[in-house]
């Protein structure tokens, strides 16, 4: 008796079942692995590189227009198949190093390559391997949630099958079976980041660049999504992630890349970084490496 392909493991703790094409019912107990969602990438390169980035913006300063630096020395390089993880303050420069990797602001000084390509001399091939998760969402408030995914999936050519299959995987990962045709105006905050977060992954790119991504998640939903990003990590991706919060980069991080005042003050794993400054948590490691280190250097 054959069996049916479609009934699938999709991704760890993952199984939907689906009509037997023999017995024509849901009962049948047939079981096979399906084709994966995402691709899985083997004997590749293609990592992402930052090296002295530097950006600055015009604001309003005790009423008056000044130059402000946002970004002012940061380099780090985020390899496949691993998570790299942006720690920082509030206003330390992660989220304007990650706009310009993913093209939404350009430098005014450094250089940024995903794979062999430089970030501002090629944007539109750029923009193709990177799905990018922004503070900005950017959804269409009148569409619902599977509409702003599917549009998108258009824009970016998915094949129809393709598309349907990750969103369905990424629906469940992310619990957004009850969201999937809803409007989207009058989600919540975390609502609207699984939304935006489907968006960004529909088209399998290889680089991820994902801003505060667990921002305005509950419990349960930051589970699902740590369970996400690890099993495209284990599909060869390159992942960047920026964050505050040191428990979150402490479980999911491979490397970590510490920033303050716009500048890399240290980057390493976990292990190294505690080794470097000479604590047993990482707590006590970040505080040592970014505020004491700065403050020598910028009294």
């Amino acid at each position: 008796m054959r069996t049916d392909a479609r009934l699938a493991v999709c991704a760890p703790g993952i199984i939907r079942r689906h009509r037997c094409r023999v017995s024509r019912t849901h009962s049948c107990t047939h079981v096979l692995r399906c084709h994966r969602p995402f691709r899985t990438l083997k004997g590749t390169a293609s990592v992402i590189e930052v090296h002295n980035l530097a950006k600055s913006f015009q604001a309003k300063v005790d009423g008056k227009r000044a130059r402000v630096v946002a970004v002012d020395d940061v380099s780090f390089v985020a390899g496949d198949g691993r998570i790299t993880a942006m720690l920082g303050p509030n206003g330390a420069g992660k989220t304007t190093t990650l706009r310009i990797i993913g093209t939404l602001v350009r430098a005014d000084r450094g250089d940024v390559r995903v794979g062999d390509i430089e970030v501002q001399s090629d944007t539109r091939a750029v923009r193709a391997q990177l799905g990018v998760l922004s503070d900005a969402r950017g959804l269409y408030s009148r569409l619902t949630a599977r509409e702003n995914i599917e549009y998108y999936a258009r824009l970016r050519q998915v094949p129809e099958h393709a598309g349907r299959h990750r969103l369905a995987m990424m629906s469940d990962l992310l619990d957004m079976g009850t969201l999937l045709e809803r409007r989207v105006e009058g989600f919540s905050t975390g609502e609207r980041l699984k939304v935006a977060l489907a968006r960004a992954l529909i088209h399998d790119p290889h680089h991820l660049i994902l801003d505060e991504p667990t921002n305005g998640l509950d419990v349960v939903s930051t589970r699902a999504l740590r369970r996400l990003l690890l099993h495209l990590r284990n599909a060869g991706k390159c992942i960047v992630i920026s964050s505050h919060i040191m428990q979150e980069v402490e479980q999911l991080a491979d490397e970590i890349v510490i920033v303050a005042r716009g500048r890399t003050v240290a980057h390493g794993t976990a292990d190294s970084l505690r080794a470097e400054a000479g604590t047993e948590s990482l707590e006590d490691a970040f505080v040592k490496l970014a505020y004491d280190t700065m403050s020598a250097t910028h009294p």
